[in-house]
């Protein structure tokens, strides 16, 4: 693994992290045991650096970090987590966006400044430490609230940010920034407050380099690191343009799986299967300091890792360039 600093702060990362959502039970439920498995695996292939999140299980992918990092010593290993939704008890549930069997919380969002350090002693709770690495406003822009983003913006801006800056003035965080989906409510932000980091999620991928037009230059003007989740835009650049292929969460259309065809035709061109081809790329992109696989199988992190080792070549930088 090479190890990346986070914009000009004091946090390095390995440009390789594991993504937690997979032991948040996304789309299927996993035992415990099999959530210490997977992150032993991470462990065990160098990565020492862990995303999560609380929405990731509304819970239960940071209870299940934090126990497996309790056995680790805390300068071992960066973490980061997310800020923005507020949980609180509830009843049992069979789903909840996305998650089997998640933990029985509540959720609301809150991006205000209380909202924002009642949530990070949320998350510092259910991952037994009292620092977190990098902390991300998550999911704030039109992506995920829409219309009601105006409004969240607003308790960000008015307070939100300024708390962050707080916390890590005084040391319970190493850097702050966004994980996010879309291009546009970065740079709006980044108007108003510099960003140590954003964990930007499939929006500067081999399918999709929206991102380059002005977020990549603004992040290189400004010092502010990406990490880059959501490489393989939701499935369709680890299988091919297979029938059914996914795509940003949903069947990819017709232009797409074209366009994909034409993507892994020139990976194999170069030596490369696609999958390695969409992961190297987003590895060897300016800027980007790590890169996230999230899996709840031990075998496909293996995959990724083992994909991860095939030779990023001239040929191929000029080919996805």
């Amino acid at each position: 693994m090479n190890i990346n600093r986070i914009g000009n702060t004091g946090v390095a990362v390995t440009d390789i992290a594991f993504g937690c959502s997979g032991i948040g039970n996304l789309y299927r439920q996993i035992s415990d045991a099999d959530a210490a498995e997977v992150l032993a695996a991470a462990w065990g292939g160098g990565i020492r650096y862990f995303d999560t999140a609380p929405h990731y299980g509304r819970g239960l992918a940071e209870a299940r970090l934090g126990q497996f990092l309790s056995t680790k010593s805390r300068d071992q290993y960066v973490l980061s987590t997310k800020v923005g939704r507020l949980l609180s008890p509830g009843d049992e549930m069979a789903e909840a966006d996305g998650f089997v069997a998640p933990l029985p919380n509540d959720v609301r969002y809150d991006y205000s400044g209380d909202g924002i350090e009642a949530a990070f002693a949320q998350s510092c709770q259910r991952l037994q430490t009292d620092f977190i690495d990098i902390l991300y406003v998550h999911d704030i822009g039109c992506y995920t609230h829409g219309t009601e983003n105006r409004a969240h913006m607003s308790d960000l801006l008015d307070s939100g940010l300024d708390r962050l800056q707080h916390l890590k003035d005084r040391g319970a965080i190493g850097a702050f920034g966004l994980g996010v989906n879309e291009n546009q409510v970065c740079l709006d932000i980044m108007t108003h407050r510099p960003l140590d980091a954003i964990l930007l999620a499939g929006r500067l991928t081999l399918l999709d380099r929206s991102a380059e037009d002005e977020l990549v230059p603004r992040c290189h003007a400004m010092g502010t690191s990406l990490i880059l989740g959501g490489v393989f835009n939701s499935g369709i650049l680890a299988t091919g343009p297979v029938a059914g292929a996914s795509y940003d969460y949903g069947q990819a259309p017709d232009d797409v799986l074209q366009e994909v065809a034409r993507l892994q035709e020139q990976a194999h061109g170069v030596g490369l299967p696609l999958p390695a081809a969409a992961l190297q790329f987003a590895r060897h992109h300016s800027g980007v300091a790590s890169v996230l696989i999230g899996t709840a199988k031990p075998v496909s992190l293996m995959r990724n890792l083992a994909a991860l080792e095939l030779p990023w070549t001239d040929a191929a930088r000029r080919t996805f360039s």
